[in-house]
């Protein structure tokens, strides 16, 4: 999907804001025609507001506080604990952005009485921007996948398994939960302020928060005008009232603290301006301002429920199998069901699509290639065995499924800007030959035929603009692309010296932490070579997250580990170990820059200053390596691994991959079926790339789904199914907006993954069960 670069049009006759504006005003019976000039003034004048907007936003006090940074230091420690408890059961986590916000408001608004200054949109951004900071770093320093791989899975002749003490888990934890975060920043510019990706989890958690603190609910924010609708209509008050014009623009500027410029991606329709209009919106905004509470009622209900079964599973463990399809199936083919909320709570966040895409996958592995490997004789061990039983035989099927899926799809973010833009880059580059523009070849500067003018685009550049409209000298025509861009004043953005400096520290960091906890056994070229890679594929993870809503970390660290094959070779007694750290470097650094621009267009959405969120993602990222290689310590000591409540499946994947990557062999029958697969899922990937925006786009099954489904027991496909039918029937049956069935989902992940602490506290003081 290409991105959304908006619609524009400043020259030429066939303007879309002349038709409009054309259009409204002889609607109204006004006889004069807007002419080019008032079109072009209209336009720089809401950019202009939209700058200000921006500009006040980042002044107030509250966008980096004491306050909302402990309180989201809190509630990341909490979804920190959730997402290690789940990430170790299935590998499967959530950022748990809306959720965040939602937790930050209530607690806030519940104390308002006693609070100095009021809390605003910009600070529920940082209470989330910390937060999932926080939560996300059990994935981000590998504690559900590469960790325990290193811990358990790693063979004698591997040099392994390698025991880690908990000082040296924190190390390396901070060692690689820095960089990814730092090289996001520049990043900022083009994906969120010239492209405008859409990123749609920050766009829905901007919502959420621009509901609470008064908006609107999803569809009518979806409704409210892009940025040429708000040149349209700008242009058209232009022309109703002069006299009251410069009034009309700054009270229409901004929607519920969100400048509609900076929302250009939100789908538009005509709005009509009159009194009867506003009055009526203005009342149902009123009525929306309540509804935080419905939907902390909702959260809190769901967390209770989840909390009860959590509980009560503890002393029932029979309630996490149950054998709905016969006890043959469930002691044979292990085909039970769990009923957990919090799994059915992931598959409505998951949505149908995916989940049915998981339950295929399941089908597949499970109900037909794991009984094929076992009375062939393939597998012959214990279905449920990892080395010698189907279990662990059709996770290489599934692996293989993997790798299809993202070299085709990353491979794809790579060539599709050279296929869009290559003919204008080699125009430009043509161009600057022929002129002897060295600079201009360098990239320092874009010449006429570039996207992007140098322009200055103060606020002093377009008021002398438009001051000029009353001279009698000609003016030249301004390009759609000409216009400034809107973003928050220099003084709030990162600067690039302490970008740089950053960037610096937190990649010689890495190096030295990597290299004091694993000594020898990583050579300095490979930690520095994992690092680059790192880097180079987050840029395509940022890009398929701005576009998709899905940041492809597993298939980012997957292709890292095979680049490696090529570079380690076999004979190194420390290959395995040296490509799981490699993969580990590039999955921390995918997920980092993701979730950082993630949360960046949450608050350019809302006017929040990235340099306050950027210092607040640094923060909850420290804090969440400290706490997530706690937890993790906590878990293991307390509960066997893997095995029982958790299987690590995800850790099986990476120990895998490296291991067929760096030449062992595959169990018998293995490779031909994982070839077969392979390519059946490269076609259908590719089919998936060639449908995006179409309906039938849905009905090809996703490889990361399908893969999920094949490597975890059916018994957590089942219950995700379940949750992504319900989502399915609220808005495609009930035609309802999502949000709310998001926060019921959110609150039953929440009450299992908390409550978890309180079976964990059961175990370890060996409390019998039932």
């Amino acid at each position: 999907m290409a991105p959304d670069r908006g619609s524009l049009e400043l020259d030429g006759k066939d303007s879309p804001i002349r038709d409009s504006m054309e259009s409204e005003t002889q609607a109204e019976g006004l006889w004069k025609a807007p002419t080019e000039d008032d079109v072009e003034d209209a336009e720089l004048t809401a950019v202009q507001d939209s700058r200000n907007f921006l500009a006040e936003q980042a002044e107030q006090v509250q966008n980096f506080t004491l306050r909302s940074t402990l309180v989201g230091l809190v509630i990341g420690v909490i979804i920190c604990f959730s997402n290690t408890y789940f990430g170790l059961q299935t590998g499967w986590i959530s950022g748990m952005t809306m959720p965040a916000s939602l937790i930050g408001f209530a607690f806030f608004k519940s104390i308002s009485k006693h609070l100095n200054y009021p809390f605003t949109p910009v600070e529920n951004v940082l209470v989330q921007t910390v937060a999932t900071a926080v939560g996300t770093m059990p994935l981000g320093c590998g504690f559900v996948g590469v960790i325990p791989a290193l811990n358990y899975l790693l063979k004698p002749e591997e040099n392994g398994p390698l025991q880690l003490s908990a000082f040296n888990l924190i190390l390396f934890s901070l060692g690689i939960c820095f960089f990814g975060v730092v090289f996001a920043v520049p990043l900022r510019k083009q994906v969120i302020i010239r492209e405008k990706l859409k990123f749609p989890s920050g766009t829905a958690t901007a919502l959420i928060i621009s509901v609470l603190h008064g908006g609107g609910d999803n569809a009518k924010f979806a409704r409210h005008e892009s940025g040429l609708d708000t040149a349209k209509r700008r242009s058209a008050d232009k022309l109703r009232s002069r006299s009251h014009s410069q009034d009309m623009l700054r009270r229409s500027s901004s929607f519920s603290g969100i400048p509609r410029e900076a929302a250009g991606n939100f789908q538009a329709v005509p709005t009509t301006l009159n009194a009867n209009a506003e009055s009526s919106e203005e009342g149902r905004v009123q009525g929306e301002q309540g509804n935080w509470k419905d939907k902390v009622r909702s959260l809190v209900i769901a967390f209770g429920v989840s909390a009860i079964f959590t509980l009560s599973s503890y002393f029932i463990p029979q309630l996490h199998h149950l054998p709905i399809f016969g006890l043959r199936l469930a002691n044979d083919w292990l085909w039970t069901f769990n009923p957990s909320p919090a799994y059915v709570g992931q598959g409505i966040i998951m949505g149908p699509a995916t989940t049915l895409h998981m339950l295929l996958g399941a089908i597949v592995g499970w109900g037909i290639l794991s009984p094929l490997a076992k009375r062939r004789g393939w597998a012959n061990g214990p279905v449920d065995d990892w080395q010698s039983g189907s279990k662990g035989w059709i996770v290489w099927v599934s692996l293989a499924v993997m790798l299809a899926d993202s070299i085709v799809s990353l491979g794809w973010l790579l060539l599709r800007p050279v296929i869009k833009h290559g003919p204008q880059w080699y125009g430009e580059a043509t161009d600057n030959v022929r002129s002897g523009n060295v600079w201009g070849l360098l990239g320092f500067q874009r010449s006429q035929r570039g996207s992007y003018s140098a322009l200055d685009s103060s606020e002093q550049s377009i008021s002398h603009h438009l001051r000029s409209r009353s001279t009698s000298q000609p003016q030249r025509r301004l390009d759609k692309d000409e216009l400034p861009e809107i973003d928050a004043p220099p003084e709030h953005l990162v600067p690039n010296r302490v970008v740089l400096a950053l960037l610096l520290i937190s990649i010689v960091f890495c190096v030295l932490a990597i290299r004091v906890v694993f000594g020898s056994l990583v050579p300095f070229y490979a930690i520095f070579l994992a690092l680059i890679l790192a880097l180079l594929l987050s840029i395509m993870g940022v890009r398929a997250q701005g576009e998709t809503d899905l940041n492809p970390v597993s298939g980012i660290s997957k292709l890292t580990q095979l680049m490696f094959a090529l570079v380690v070779p076999n004979s190194n007694p420390n290959a395995v170990t040296i490509n799981l750290l490699a993969g580990a470097i590039s999955e921390s650094g995918a997920l980092q820059a993701g979730d950082m621009m993630q949360d960046l267009k949450t608050g350019h959405l809302l006017g929040a200053s990235p340099r306050a969120q950027f210092y607040g993602q640094m923060i909850g990222s420290a804090v969440g390596a400290v706490v997530s290689a706690g937890v993790y310590k906590l878990y293991t000591s307390v509960y066997e691994v893997p095995g029982g409540l958790f299987q690590v499946p995800t850790g099986y994947v990476w120990i895998f991959t490296a291991r067929l990557v760096t030449g062992q062999g595959l169990p018998h029958m293995a490779w031909q079926w994982a070839l077969g697969a392979g390519v059946v899922f490269a076609v259908l990937t590719a089919l998936r790339i060639r449908g995006q925006g179409t309906w039938w786009q849905a009905w090809i099954p996703g490889g990361i789904a399908v893969a999920v489904g094949m490597y975890n027991t059916p018994s957590f496909t089942l219950a995700r199914t379940i949750g992504g039918l319900v989502n399915g029937y609220w808005r495609w049956y009930r035609k309802r907006e999502e949000t709310p069935v998001i926060v019921l989902a959110s609150g039953l992940i929440l009450g299992e993954g908390l409550v978890s602490i309180v079976n964990l506290l059961l175990a370890s003081l060996h409390v019998p069960h039932l």
